[in-house]
């Protein structure tokens, strides 16, 4: 997007002395402005207008690919996302990592028609993009084109999808990539933190936490590459979005030309989604990094999911404990001054348990006060209700962020697939609306009562030992150490022994 937005600038070159000189005239020329203004607290604002989704259509072809289309002339661009059902998620245990490369791979190898240099050159012409990935719960690819160069954007997008190659020097390629990945994976300590703490809740082994490592890598071949693509991209799994500057009519021709004679390869059913369960019961864990000067914390436990009739009344949890604001700001930041990053959220997911995470940033000898003031914050919202200041507050923050889920039709089009994807009602985003506005104070104490659960709650600290003072001990006698060393690779192990 940013090649084809640097094209239209050279359009209208104009574009920034227009700026110029409107910046000029309103604020140089206008010195009443500044003897008008008021304090912030004098502002006063119209409501905000009712959101409406713009005009779309849906529409399937024979083969079952799903088509969403939605014009939008305001500039020359068309960009389009095509939705797998797929993910690492469904990657065997003992080959994690395969997803992800068939997902490079399957842009950067090059089709039958075009090899990567030739498709390189084709998009980079034009400030074009085709990209696609693998993640952990979706698949996909994607384009952006200026509307003159449409067909042969939308043609080269549809070879990635139907007829990639996955070149064998792409994929050794790929692979030396995600092998230097792995080496600095404990460069991080916020890396180091998310990671562990996903391990702690799912388990090490859950397709939710695992982790790509060099052993699974070494057993990932180009046929396996080949194999999970058949399995899951097939028009049938395949939700496509397209929107921009464009005719329908002429569009569906598009389509129909370019993925009308797409067939599957595979007619199995999926897989069942990968369930999630709590791997730890509470629990303190450290891992000991002698060289950090302050302490990296995550605490929680497994969550739950965006279709749960409680989730508008977590939202609400969620805006008084969290941000500028929230009560772990308010308290833990600004008044105890114990961190210099505070926050708790629960993180819901769409078709599997997400998590309830609080945690933050802190010098190392403030590690065990700032954790008992978390758990204190906590324990405030489930047993005393909240203020109606308080709820009214989160209520509307949260409905006056709303509008930015529809700043432009990308968005709104993104959200609708999204939903289609996993099966959510098209009007999802405005049942929650809904939702929201009708939380009560009763509610928000019932949900952190019900879900907030302190006793399960796993506690992760990445930081120096020496210098948490008083140690963790004092929080808990039992303090489980977290091995992050990386496993060498298998022919580095025998090589070495």
């Amino acid at each position: 997007m940013k090649k084809i937005k640097a094209k239209i600038q050279k359009l209208i070159p104009w574009l920034g002395l227009a700026i110029a000189a409107i910046f000029f005239t309103v604020f140089v020329r206008s010195p009443a402005m500044a003897a008008t203004a008021q304090h912030y607290t004098e502002l006063e604002f119209p409501p905000l207008k009712e959101v409406e989704l713009p005009a779309y259509e849906r529409y399937q072809l024979d083969n079952g690919l799903t088509v969403y289309l939605m014009e939008d002339r305001e500039l020359p661009l068309i960009s389009g996302t095509a939705i797998i059902k797929t993910g690492s998620r469904y990657e065997p245990a003992d080959k994690v990592g395969l997803a992800d490369l068939a997902g490079t791979v399957m842009r950067t190898g090059g089709t039958k028609r075009h090899s990567p240099d030739e498709l390189n050159e084709l998009l980079e012409q034009r400030a074009a993009e085709v990209e696609t990935y693998i993640s952990q719960n979706s698949g996909g690819a994607s384009f952006e084109a200026l509307s003159e160069d449409l067909e042969l954007v939308f043609k080269l997008f549809a070879e990635v999808v139907q007829e990639p190659v996955f070149a064998p020097e792409k994929l050794e390629l790929a692979k030396t990539q995600l092998r230097g990945s792995i080496e600095r994976r404990n460069d991080d300590p916020d890396n180091i933190t998310r990671r562990e703490f996903r391990k702690l809740v799912y388990g090490d082994r859950s397709p939710y936490a695992r982790t790509v490592e060099y052993a699974t890598l070494d057993n990932i071949d180009r046929d396996d590459l080949v194999d999970f693509y058949q399995t899951y991209f097939r028009p049938d799994l395949t939700i496509l979005g397209i929107v921009g500057d464009f005719d329908s009519a002429a569009m569906k021709s598009l389509i129909a030309q370019t993925f009308g004679g797409w067939k599957a390869q595979s007619s199995d059913p999926l897989p069942p989604i990968p369930s999630a369960t709590q791997a730890n019961q509470g629990g303190l864990f450290f891992v000991n990094q002698p060289q950090l000067t302050q302490s990296y914390i995550q605490m929680g436990h497994l969550g739950g999911q965006f279709d749960s009739p409680d989730y508008a009344a977590l939202s609400a949890v969620n805006g008084i404990l969290n941000g500028f604001g929230g009560r772990l700001f308010n308290e833990v930041r600004s008044r105890q001054g114990l961190a210099y990053v505070a926050y708790g959220f629960w993180s819901a997911q769409y078709d599997y348990p997400g998590v309830f995470v609080a945690g933050g940033q802190t010098r190392s000898d403030a590690t065990v006060p700032f954790i008992k003031a978390i758990f204190s914050e906590l324990e405030k919202i489930r047993t005393s209700a909240i203020s109606p200041a308080e709820l009214a507050y989160a209520k509307e923050s949260i409905l006056n962020s709303f509008v930015f889920n529809f700043a432009d039709p990308d968005r709104i089009l993104s959200r609708l697939l999204r939903y289609e994807y996993y099966d959510y009602p098209a009007d999802f985003i405005f049942q929650y609306q809904r939702a929201i506005k009708a939380v009560t104070v009763e509610d928000v104490q019932r949900v952190a009562q019900k879900y907030l659960k302190p006793d399960q709650i796993v506690t992760l600290a990445i930081g120096n030992e020496s210098e948490i003072q008083p140690p963790l001990s004092d929080l808990n006698s039992t303090v489980k150490t977290v091995d992050i060393s990386i496993p060498p690779a298998p022919s580095a192990a025998i090589g070495d022994s």
